[in-house]
């Protein structure tokens, strides 16, 4: 479909045609944003497809690059096959929460070796003094706090200085020295202290929602007839 300037007469003296540019008709002049570089848990198009699910990474093959995975218009990505039209917007979505920065479980990690990343938990110096940071227990040390952080395959200890190492975002330690969240493998013989988050299908997607008597435009359509049908019914 072809998009045209509609024109809009004006009521001076000359009579003229004044063309009138809307909104909808210079959205496709607006610049492409820049394009995010891509992170260790997700270093190309395929692996991104794979995590956003909804069968996207059936499509692989038909982006060929990075750089095409976030400057394709949404008439391109219908020209080169995905359909419907809900996984191209679906698609768009998770292309601008990676352009922000708003990554699923794993997505900031550093650390990945093969779809890999491996966590630890550790204790580093407590940043303000409480009642509880500052008791020693049988599993904690006065003036710590424990944290999951990610560490390189097959290491014990972070990189970073301790002071300034952060913990991994939605990950969390259950009971004394457990680690635990979504789509954490713990590690056999570890006692715990030891994780895997690996990229899989899906890890990050975004599931829809089941519809319940019609969906929710035709709910109470679909509601009332069947109460109806129970009253005639009962009237027998």
């Amino acid at each position: 479909m072809i998009l045209r300037p509609t024109l809009k007469l004006t009521t001076s003296a000359t009579s003229t045609l004044t063309p009138c540019t809307t909104l909808r008709h210079l959205h496709h002049r607006i610049p492409i944003r820049p394009i995010p570089p891509p992170t260790p848990f997700i270093p190309d198009p395929p692996t991104f497809l794979k995590a956003i699910g909804r069968d996207l990474s059936a499509h692989a093959a038909k982006i060929p690059s990075w750089d095409a995975l976030f400057t394709l218009s949404s008439l391109q990505l219908r020209e080169l096959g995905i359909e419907p039209a809900r996984t191209r917007r679906y698609l768009l979505r998770w292309r601008e929460k990676f352009r922000n920065g708003e990554y699923g479980v794993g997505g900031e990690l550093a650390h990945v070796s093969d779809g890999v990343a491996e966590l630890r938990l550790i204790e580093v110096p407590a940043k303000s003094k409480t009642r509880f940071t500052e008791v020693a227990t049988a599993t904690h040390t006065p003036g710590t706090r424990k944290i999951v952080v990610n560490v390189p395959a097959g290491s014990n200890e972070p990189l970073e200085p301790l002071e300034a190492v952060r913990p991994v975002k939605g990950v969390t330690v259950k009971g004394a020295r457990t680690i635990t969240g979504p789509h954490v493998e713990v590690i056999k013989g570890s006692g715990g202290l030891r994780a895997r988050i690996r990229v899989k299908e899906g890890i990050w997607e975004e599931r829809r929602g089941i519809k319940v008597d019609g969906g929710e435009r035709r709910r109470a359509e679909v509601r009332a007839k069947r109460r109806a049908a129970a009253n005639k019914e009962n009237k027998r």
